[in-house]
């Protein structure tokens, strides 16, 4: 029977080596293999090779095709010391993948060369049990989870959209959340509201959400905003968030937003509700309409009635304000299709969604070819009697 080293001497025999030296040339070249690191997570996180992707050696074969599905070019592996990394070239050779090629003296070898080092930021141990069903799908992982965790996330109006996209994406794990709401707690709030309770009817809804938020996970950074959004204060808030979504009440503060969003290059999720109908996109500045794309004049005030005058079903913006927080967590990952393009509605009485495909109108005043819009203008626009704030 042969030893172990014979063993590993005789896999070695089978596949190609490169030296570190050779990796180094080829990662700081213009076009980077791909290379994974096949240690343990533990190991990954006290340092790797700028450029390396993570799977643990017991979940290569599984996990492989996440990265890379063309088993024509190389992928080069790379362990501690160079035997795992060895191993793991052979089992992808017999998986087809032409060229598997491990890095002799491993990670190790690499350190003592000098060559530079990524630590990444990681998880502390309770966030990974936080996190843990997120960790586990390959489109997050705890790189995405890193991502959730230092992404900036804006909403306007702390109501009946607001509440469950806040919810959802404090639970998620989003750094920080800003909310924007001038408005208390009415009790006509509670039956949609879910960031809010009895207790805290007459509270500023931009405290009772912080309170919510912060008893739900104390990793969210949750910053209030208590005004109201003009053309005076709009750019500076905006700009200091990744993505906005907009849950807000009245067709001025929509459009200012928008505009604000286009003009600082934010994406902007929208959505809105109407007794038992809603309607959902994502504008992405430039990549696709919108909202005065969508909607170049504001509905007039007759037309345009209230909560408070048409009602809206309690349940209704649950469905909506969650289809606005997925839209969000996707963009943050970089995965999944988004709303682009696509206005998504959905009735509650019949159980039915509809798409329908929006376009970019190449004469729109703020995204338009010759945009006249150059900075956010107040408008003033009314329903026919006020609405209720938050939906």
């Amino acid at each position: 029977m042969p030893s172990s080293q014979d063993y590993l001497q005789q896999i070695k025999s089978h596949i190609r080596e490169t030296t570190v030296d050779e990796l180094r040339r080829l990662m700081n070249g213009p076009n980077p293999p791909l290379l994974i690191d096949v240690r343990e997570a533990d190991e990954f996180e006290q340092g790797h090779v700028p450029g390396a992707q993570f799977i643990p050696r017991g979940f290569l074969e599984l996990r492989i095709e996440n990265l890379t599905t063309d088993r024509s070019k190389p992928v080069y592996l790379i362990c501690a010391g160079g035997a795992r990394s060895a191993f793991a070239a052979k089992s992808l050779k017999e998986m087809g993948f032409g060229e598997a090629v491990s890095v002799a003296g491993g990670f190790k070898a690499w350190k003592d060369k000098g060559y530079d080092v990524r630590i990444p930021k990681t998880l502390s141990s309770d966030q990974m049990k936080r996190y843990s069903r997120h960790v586990l799908i390959p489109e997050v992982g705890i790189e995405g989870q890193m991502k959730l965790l230092d992404a900036k996330v804006l909403l306007i109006g702390a109501g009946g959209l607001g509440s469950p996209s806040a919810y959802y994406l404090a639970a998620a794990g989003i750094g920080t959340i800003g909310i924007v709401d001038d408005d208390t707690v009415d009790v006509s709030n509670l039956q949609r509201q879910i960031l809010h309770t009895t207790e805290r009817v007459g509270v500023p809804k931009v405290e009772s959400a912080m309170e919510t938020l912060h008893g739900l996970n104390p990793d969210v950074r949750v910053i209030p905003h208590k005004l109201r959004i003009t053309s005076e204060n709009v750019m500076d808030i905006v700009s200091n968030y990744d993505v906005v979504i907009d849950g807000c009440d009245n067709f001025g503060t929509r459009y200012l937003v928008n505009d604000a969003c286009v003009l600082l290059n934010k994406p902007n999720i929208y959505a809105s509700i109407y007794r038992f109908e809603g309607q959902a996109t994502t504008f992405i500045p430039h990549d696709g309409p919108c909202y005065r794309c969508l909607y170049p004049d504001p509905t007039p005030p007759e037309l345009a009635p209230s909560c408070q005058e048409a009602g809206v079903l309690g349940v209704l913006p649950g469905v909506m304000g969650l289809i606005q927080a997925t839209e969000a967590v996707k963009i943050i990952l970089g995965t999944g299709g988004l709303l682009v393009n696509r206005l998504l509605t959905y009735d509650a009485l019949s159980m039915k969604f509809r798409e329908m495909k929006i376009r970019r109108d190449h004469d729109c005043a703020v995204c338009g070819q010759h945009a006249s819009i150059k900075k956010p203008v107040d408008m003033d626009i009314t329903c026919a009697i006020p609405q209720v704030p938050g939906h």
